[in-house]
């Protein structure tokens, strides 16, 4: 799940005095945390509409773009997020209940609000190039069947999405339906996972204790698709680490490092914090095609397992694949499909 990025014998002098520092490092580290977070707490921002370096493939970013920009209710990010999580951005994608497509438009959903994205004179709810703008214009649409209902519009939208604009022009507003309820959440949450930073982001609250279940996973040996139980030896691949330690704080992550990626929201390499998670890929327009995860502790090093052969260790990420990092949220993991 990734390339070594220094010899067994330097990844133990870093790690040898880390460990020598023991319970001041992670105090520290600790310390840092919730100062950098006082500090942050005035100027914090939002995501904005533009999309996060490489969270779209790049086959559909300028899709993405434009046509997230279709109406006041929607933008790139939260589009990203519906396709996400309708079909993990996946063309071929085709569900029990017969959703078909990167959007997964139902038959009957596509054959009224299906529309010839690209000009070329058909509808196929399989070509990105209409389902993507179908998505939009169809999000658009219910936005304006519900846009004399009180409240957020985007929220009406997505409820009207998920449980039909008569419900929410009849609650005035998003109904008391669980499911739409969640699933509103959801995709407002998810967005945040989508959208360039406008500013700083917030510190996750329980990154230090992933880094210190991390650090005390320190050579240990690597096991491609190890979880670190009795069965895999105590062992783990890259994901496999990110996982537990996020799972030993209580934020469930899912098991591969490309959905990883979409645990909150993008800080940038000169705004990376003690406990972001920090990604490797051979093509950075794409975070499905992400192949490494590694926690980032600070001074320009994470603690990552490699690969085959080697153990849990401290590597340097300013590396060419250095593809970005994540700030994990409790919300933006619970936001993310069990299966994409």
């Amino acid at each position: 799940m990734g390339e070594g990025r220094l010899t067994v014998r330097k990844a133990w002098v870093v790690a040898g005095a880390a460990v020598a520092a023991g319970l001041s490092f992670v105090m520290l580290l600790v310390v840092g945390v919730y100062l950098v977070a006082g500090n942050l707490a005035n100027g914090v921002g939002g995501g904005g509409k533009a999309l996060a370096k490489g969270a779209v493939p790049a086959a559909y970013q300028t899709l993405v773009q434009k046509w997230g920009n279709l109406c006041p209710a929607i933008n790139p990010a939260l589009l990203a997020a519906q396709l996400y999580q309708e079909s993990g951005f996946n063309p071929k994608a085709q569900s029990p209940a017969a959703a078909q497509g990167i959007a997964q438009f139902i038959p009957g959903t596509w054959a009224t609000h299906g529309i010839d994205g690209d000009g070329d004179g058909d509808r196929d709810v399989w070509d990105p190039q209409d389902a993507i703008p179908s998505a939009a214009s169809y999000d658009c649409e219910l936005a304006s069947y519900v846009k004399d209902v009180p409240g957020d519009a985007t929220k009406n939208m997505l409820a009207a999405y998920n449980a039909g604009a008569y419900a929410v022009i009849k609650y005035g507003g998003v109904p008391p339906y669980s499911e739409t309820r969640n699933y509103v959440k959801t995709i407002t949450t998810l967005q945040d996972s989508f959208a360039a930073p406008v500013g700083r982001v917030d510190p996750s609250k329980q990154a230090a204790g992933a880094i210190s279940y991390a650090q005390k996973k320190l050579g240990t040996l690597y096991l491609w698709g190890g979880d670190g139980t009795a069965e895999d030896g105590g062992r783990f691949d890259c994901s496999g680490l990110t996982k537990a330690a996020y799972e030993s704080v209580g934020i469930s992550l899912p098991r591969v490092a490309n959905d990883q990626y979409n645990a909150g929201p993008h800080p940038a390499r000169d705004e990376l914090l003690p406990g972001d998670l920090v990604f490797f890929s051979d093509d950075l327009t794409n975070s499905r095609a992400i192949r490494h995860v590694g926690i980032y502790v600070g001074g320009g090093y994470m603690i990552d397992a490699p690969r085959t052969g080697a153990v849990i260790r401290f590597d340097p990420i300013d590396t060419p694949d250095y593809f970005g990092a994540t700030r994990v949220t409790e919300d933006g993991a619970k936001a993310l499909p069990t299966e994409v």
